[in-house]
């Protein structure tokens, strides 16, 4: 004996116009639920909140089914886990991969390589420490980051006001190929000589060498050595963190960032935070 499911096709053979458009109705309400459901949704919970029979809802999952199926559309209805859910074609997977990827591994510019490098070498910090080291407002990069997973809250500071503390995540780690934050490179290998630190000193108190020019001396050129890639001042964007880190930080020269991070595009980074323990409040 043949089991046919309940409803579809067999409900509607005394039904009437009306009842067709119902069904119609109820159809498209199941595609909007099932589209933003996390988990399987079963025909008793679909009914409740339609407000209509079990069986009703259940004839017209199986209907969707069967259209999604005779068109060949890129989105599949199955019966899962004791519930209805929504899945994608595999037909088109390779498709869905390549866009989450290109999504998943988009390029970081310069100022979030940076801020990720500060946050992976002294954390817990603040965003106000942040700024402090990086010598310009880092509120939106630190927020960028923190939306691509690879920074995260984790408590808050005791000082007034309780500014927010953060850490980086095992997604980080994922992406720069690392088992764990031991495996950062050592920060000492980053370290200036000495003479390239009394040079960031005498520029930072506003004196020149004798024989420097105006304009020209070494204060130009210290400009130019801190921009440049690989210039030694504390944890920089290029080499921070390990060699993927430091192939995003090279592609992120090719963008400048907007905003009030438009000066870190340019080169110009405060030493004079390599050498303090990280200061300030959240601002």
């Amino acid at each position: 004996m043949e089991i046919k499911p309940i409803g579809g096709k067999l409900w509607r053979t005394e039904a009437g116009q009306d009842d067709i458009q119902g069904m119609e109705d109820i159809k498209g309400a199941l595609e909007a639920m099932l589209f933003v459901a996390d988990d399987p949704l079963t025909p008793r919970q679909l009914a409740e909140a339609l407000s209509c029979d079990e069986g009703k809802a259940l004839s017209a999952l199986q209907e969707l089914r069967e259209e999604y199926l005779a068109y060949n559309r890129g989105m599949q209805l199955r019966e899962v886990g004791g519930g209805w859910r929504m899945h994608t074609h595999p037909a088109y997977a390779p498709h869905i991969e390549k866009l989450l990827l290109a999504s998943r591994r988009a390029r970081l510019t310069r100022a979030a390589v940076e801020t990720l490098a500060i946050v992976a070498y002294l954390q817990p910090i603040t965003r106000g420490q942040v700024a402090n080291l990086r010598g310009v407002q880092s509120e939106n990069m630190v927020k960028v980051l923190e939306e691509q997973g690879l920074v995260a809250e984790a408590g808050k500071e005791r000082a007034p006001g309780g500014p927010a503390l953060y850490v980086t995540t095992d997604k980080f780690l994922e992406r720069f190929g690392l088992n764990s934050l031991d495996d950062l490179s050592p920060l000492e290998d980053f370290e200036p000589d000495r003479e390239t630190v009394q040079r960031i000193a005498m520029s930072l108190s506003g004196q020149v060498e004798a024989g420097s020019g105006a304009g020209g001396g070494d204060a130009d050129d210290l400009t130019r050595n801190l921009a440049a890639p690989g210039a030694g001042s504390a944890p920089h964007a290029d080499g921070a963190t390990a060699d993927s880190l430091a192939e995003d930080g090279r592609h992120g020269h090719e963008s400048v960032p907007a905003g009030d991070d438009a000066a870190d595009a340019a080169g110009t980074w405060d030493p004079a935070g390599e050498y303090g323990a990280p200061g300030g409040s959240e601002g």
